[in-house]
């Protein structure tokens, strides 16, 4: 792995990524994105491989994008280019052959949050968190892809609720939106993920893998071009309020928006 925050495992058929950033609730760098699309391109490649687990360590599953990679940052088309960087990772992820299954144990937030929901199955703690609060830290936006991957999974209206308000739906809220797999104990979530994945990586391949891609085309025909809101997005990542909200967020305290 290009990351010394992330351990990839393989026990039979399965792979196991953990990110090992418990310090920061497993805040995303740029070497654990790559790190995950290295670990996407063994799972889709290798014939031993019948799924893949994805999950947090320290009761983080992952905290998002760390920050200070945004620090840089000076004009709109950083944000695009970022952007477009997440969204094919996360393409990537959807596009693995493999079943793929999120250990949800903490918060998934941001691009933690993006991740976890683009597996095919989340098995989740009560502990369990999802939410992309940019609107209350950050103030930057989505690219139209990953818009349309939460739209998809919850409908506009509950998207847009999370969006504006910047909360995070707990365990029971998003089992009651079918976003939950299985439920279990933190003690026994490794287990019970691990019989999960056992039981998917033991059925026809063949049938997993049509099945798999017969959804992703499906959802794809909604969806607009992956450039349909560049303009959007670089209005956001170009403005004084994201990089208040950098500077926000790197000095600890709340963010002053406003509308600039």
């Amino acid at each position: 792995m290009p990351s010394s925050n992330v351990a990839w495992d393989i026990i039979d058929s399965v792979g196991i990524l953990t990110f090992t950033r418990p310090h920061a609730r497993n805040a995303l760098t740029w070497d654990m994105y790559e790190a995950l699309d290295r670990a996407c391109a063994e799972a889709g490649t290798s014939a031993g491989l019948r799924a893949l687990i994805i999950r947090g360590s320290g009761g983080s599953f992952a905290a998002g994008t760390d920050i200070a990679q945004f620090a840089g940052f000076t004009s709109g088309a950083d944000g695009v280019a970022y952007e477009k960087r997440l969204d094919r990772m996360i393409d990537t992820l959807e596009r693995v052959r493999v079943p793929t299954i999120a250990e949800v144990d903490g918060v998934a937030a941001g691009g933690g949050c993006l991740i976890a929901l683009a597996c095919d199955l989340r098995v989740c703690s009560p502990a369990a968190r999802f939410g992309v609060p940019i609107a209350r830290t950050l103030g930057n936006c989505l690219s139209a892809a990953n818009c349309a991957r939460l739209v998809d999974l919850i409908g506009p209206a509950r998207t847009k609720e999370m969006l504006f308000t910047g909360r995070l739906l707990d365990a029971a809220e998003a089992a009651s939106l079918g976003l939950v797999t299985r439920m279990a104990e933190p003690d026994a979530i490794d287990d019970v993920v691990r019989d999960l994945a056992d039981t998917v990586a033991g059925n026809a391949p063949l049938t997993i893998r049509a099945t798999k891609e017969v959804v992703r085309r499906i959802a794809l025909r909604r969806r607009l071009d992956e450039s349909a809101a560049d303009d959007l997005t670089a209005s956001c990542y170009g403005s004084r309020d994201f990089r208040e909200g950098v500077a926000a967020f790197l000095e600890k305290r709340s963010p002053r928006f406003t509308g600039r």
